[in-house]
């Protein structure tokens, strides 16, 4: 149902779908049609847009989503749009389900960024005490704000829908099934607001300038020219399943922390009581910190609640409550991550895999007390089917609430699943951006913290036999043979030990302090000057670093950007990042010398230089660019931002951590625990633990097929595909499984010739060598692929020509100095050409002869024939020619027959596979 309000001449879409011209009197009786048949009302808004179709967990921090609108291509619609720039007609629509009111003054909700920075209208906003605060910017330059009168409700789900028609706003809070539960406000304004929707960008939830709301945002439409009533809006709860556990989960989980916060309480107040009569001695000092918590305690719980809640119970009961906070969120959060380790040190067994189903309910106690890794693991272990049957509307349940709560695996998982449209979640950039954007902020804030479990991302395959030799402990051999060369003097030795304490590599704990110690030690001690160099690094990093420090000394403590900027200038000569990030921070302040104003396009310029030297604010900022738009040098490229934001999330310590622990336990023969962890790791979306799972599901298919509820195999190694930086062999290993067909998966040449073609172009001689093969076995290489590899099909116009230059390359990519498949292929080819040749030339001259040879003989019998004694003699030279011909023909296929055997032995053991 629509009701139109602009009294102006105007076009229109009415249920006809026919555009025409009316005037106020038309548009009057049109209302009133519409009013008593509201169901005739079907026609479809061109101005509609959907901003948001699927679930986004906000966690209340600074990220949020970004669209933005273009111009309409109609050009009617445009031309409508343009003329209200100062009388703003437009209609947004939103779901939304709050956990909390805003910590902050204003937190956001869905705001405009015009092309300068600022709010533009409409910017919504919620306040600390519940109530919205609405922004529109005026024409003559001023914003105007209102707030209003009533509160919106917390812990449901409810749809915001706001109006502007011109001064007059129409606020609705609807909640229920039938949305007939509604709050209404109405406000009028004299002021000519300014409207421009495509002269910067919108923001969901948070971003730099203000907090987002804590929660989940719904469905969220925006009709660009109409102002519409609730009842014309046709935006339902999509997604009603998993709205539903949502707001199930939140109703259990506030029963969990209620009973966990009486129950803390309770013990607190009756062991303060019980210390104040005991007298103190060394025994009760030792039974209260080493002794079990007494179980006899009683409580005045319902049976019912009880038995509800049998693992919180349980859990309670085994955990000692004298180190708990005092503070009660806190101390809801701490027991959530005693239950959450007890919970994990089971699964550590031997047999911990086999105790997933058990250890479910306590994860979920621990998630519900707000410590969202147990979270994560539940999300995985429900999308996966690890050990539990898989049911992915809890894994998306438990994958957003950890969205939610921040959990940066949870994050980024969210955004892996959107970034590729995989799973049933949507393909949607900007929602990716979001999740990735939000756990990129935190990376370098982590990397210079050690709380935490963290460890450095290192890229180490489980194939590179080579990598895994080296990988040790504090306690392993490489290790303590490194320190012991290391104390004798060894300067190698102690830059290799510094560097692996200051990164937490190689296997071994973070640790700085240490780190600076060795280098301290190697630069007096031993005078190395790579050791001098490094130790510089780590003080004030190096001489270019030394420079930048000089122009950060400027900048932070004298304030004399003139003298900051000259050696930052100095220092990004030398190619130095942190400078080239530090200039555009001049620029973007506006505080540069002899630049009046800020210069957005000339920071853009400094952090795109500091970017491609690995500064990870820098690329931070350039994803925000991508993402925005704003600036010309940054054309619009959400895909591109998710890439970039997604290349910084994925150096957190917390992931490198989990990928760590796989590691280690791979490397200790500790299969189970191994599969565990580099499972949690590879639905993060890092591909060099999707592709090590996928190894490690090759090598123990037995625990794969027992544990998971996925094609181990098939899923990870097709997701590593897709990645940027997906190596040769996983491409290889895709093109065996659709050439073959794996399990459910049904055989697909077309798909096995792109996969063996995209291994080739990145120089891997085995994707040439397969592509060759199946040419000659009769597959045909479609002309795509051909130019795709940049064989040109006019020079190579047959299978014989294109062979040869797939077998060329193939061994001129290879590896190998000896004979190799490669050069054994393009000989053996080459030698059934020129043997075909000969036996052309050769059949021609054999026939020839044969004819002769019976011509002389029927001669020769002729002239005999007078005698009778010689007529039944052979004809000379027949049976000697004949025997020739046998030879030849017997030798050609001994000749044939050896090639076939000593050039393609390869060929026939040969598995179409990676190396």
């Amino acid at each position: 149902m629509m009701l139109w309000t602009d009294y102006d001449e105007l076009r229109i879409c009415y249920c006809t779908r026919k555009m025409i011209w009316i005037n106020k009197k038309a548009i009057l009786q049109l209302n009133e049609k519409v009013l008593q048949n509201p169901e005739k009302q079907t026609c479809d808004l061109e101005d509609m847009v959907t901003l948001l179709g699927f679930l986004y967990a906000s966690s209340g921090e600074n990220t949020g989503i970004v669209k933005k609108f273009l111009r309409f291509q109609n050009r009617e619609l445009e031309a409508t749009r343009r003329q209200r720039i100062d009388y703003p007609v437009f209609t947004v629509s939103l779901w939304l389900y709050l956990l909390h009111y805003c910590k902050a003054s204003l937190c956001g909700i869905l705001y405009f960024v015009d092309s300068n920075e600022m709010y533009g209208t409409p910017s919504i906003f919620l306040t600390e005490e519940g109530y919205l605060h609405i922004q529109m910017h005026l024409v003559k330059g001023e914003d105007l704000a209102v707030k209003t009168k009533f509160t919106i409700p917390l812990k449901e789900w409810f749809r915001l829908d706001i109006s502007f028609n011109g001064g007059q706003i129409v606020v609705t809070t609807s909640t229920g099934q039938d949305l007939k539960d509604y709050h209404n406000q109405t406000i009028s304004f004299r002021e000519d607001f300014h409207y421009n929707d495509t002269s910067g960008y919108f923001i969901i939830g948070g971003s730099r300038y203000v907090a987002g709301v804590e929660g989940f945002f719904g469905p969220l439409k925006y009709y660009r020219l109409h102002a519409l009533h609730p009842a014309q809006i046709f935006n339902p709860l999509l997604e009603k399943q998993l709205s539903q556990q949502i707001k199930l989960y939140y109703e259990r989980c506030a029963e969990v922390q209620e009973i966990v916060s009486v129950y803390t309480s309770t013990v607190q107040q009756g062991d303060r009581r019980q210390e104040a009569c005991n007298l103190r001695n060394s025994y009760l000092d030792l039974k209260l910190r080493y002794g079990q918590p007494s179980t006899c305690r009683a409580f005045p719980w319902e049976k019912e609640l009880r038995a509800k809640h049998r693992s919180l119970f349980q859990a309670l009961l085994e955990l000692s409550l004298v180190t708990v906070p005092r503070n009660q969120n806190e101390s809801v959060l701490d027991i959530g991550g005693r239950i959450f380790e007890k919970a994990v040190k089971r699964l550590s067994n031997v047999d911990g895999l086999h105790q997933i189903s058990s250890i479910v309910p306590f994860l979920m106690d621990a998630s519900c007390c707000g410590y969202h890794k147990a979270s994560y693991y539940l999300a995985v272990f429900y999308e996966t089917g690890l050990t539990v049957p898989r049911d992915q509307l809890q894994g998306m349940l438990y994958s957003l609430v950890g969205g939610q709560g921040s959990e940066r695996l949870s994050s980024m998982n969210l955004g892996y699943k959107h970034y590729q449209g995989i799973d049933n979640y949507p393909l949607d950039w900007e929602l990716s951006y979001a999740y990735y954007s939000n756990i990129a902020t935190k990376t370098p804030l982590d990397q210079h913290t050690l709380q935490g479990d963290q460890a450095y991302v290192e890229t180490i395959r489980l194939k590179d036999d080579e990598i895994l030799k080296v990988q040790t402990k504090e306690d392993g051999d490489v290790f303590m043979w490194l320190k012991h060369e290391a104390t004798r003097g060894n300067a190698a030795a102690q830059q290799r030990l510094a560097q692996m304490l200051f990164w937490g590599q190689q296997g071994v704990a973070k640790n700085p302090e240490a780190a600076i110690e060795w280098y301290a030690k190697g630069a007096l001690e031993t005078e190395d000057p790579a050791l001098i160099y490094d130790y510089a690094i780590v003080l004030f990093k190096g001489l270019h670093q030394a420079v930048n420090g000089l122009g950060w000394y400027y900048h932070k403590f004298k304030k004399n950007y003139a003298k900051a900027a000259k050696y930052w200038l100095k220092a990004e000569e030398m190619g130095n990042p942190d400078a080239s990030y530090n200039l555009g921070v001049l620029y973007l302040d506006g505080i540069f010398p002899g630049v009046p104003g800020r210069n957005q396009t000339l920071a853009g310029e400094y952090f795109h230089k500091a970017a491609q030297g690995g500064h990870i604010e820098g690329t931070l900022w350039c994803s925000l660019y991508y993402i925005t738009g704003n600036l010309e040098t940054f054309p619009r490229d959400p895909e591109k931002a998710v890439v970039w934001a997604k290349h910084i999330a994925e150096k957190n310590g917390y992931l490198g951590h989990v990928i760590r622990k796989g590691l280690n336990a791979y490397l200790e023969g500790s299969w189970h625990e191994a599969l565990l962890y580099y499972v949690l790791a590879a639905e993060t979306g890092i591909e060099v633990s999707q592709t090590n799972l996928a190894h490690i599901c090759e090598e123990r298919p037995d625990l794969a097929e027992r544990y998971l509820g996925v094609n181990c195999v098939w899923r990870y190694y097709n997701f590593s595909v897709f990645q940027i930086d997906a190596p040769s062999f996983a491409y290889l290993k895709m093109g065996d499984l659709y050439y073959y067909g794996h399990q459910n998966q049904s055989q697909d040449l077309e798909l096995s010739v792109q996969m063996y073609a995209q291994a080739a172009l990145d120089g891997d001689s085995q994707g040439f060598f397969n592509l060759a093969l199946l040419i000659e076995e009769g597959a045909i290489i479609p002309h795509h692929i051909l130019d795709f590899l940049e064989i040109d099909p006019t020079i190579h116009s047959n299978n014989i020509s294109i062979l040869r230059e797939l077998y060329e390359r193939c061994w001129s990519h290879s590896n190998e100095e000896s004979f190799s498949p490669c050069s054994l292929a393009w000989l053996y080819l080459n030698l059934r050409l020129i043997w075909g040749a000969v036996l052309h030339s050769a059949l021609i001259y054999f026939l020839g002869t044969f004819l002769l040879s019976v011509l002389i003989a029927w001669t020769a019998q002729y002239f005999q024939s007078v005698s009778v004694e010689n007529s039944n003699s052979p004809p000379p030279g027949k049976l000697h020619q004949d025997r020739i011909m046998h030879e030849d023909q017997q030798g050609h296929l001994q000749m044939d027959t050896l090639g076939l055997d000593m050039v393609f032995e390869h060929r026939h053991s040969r598995c179409l596979c990676s190396k």
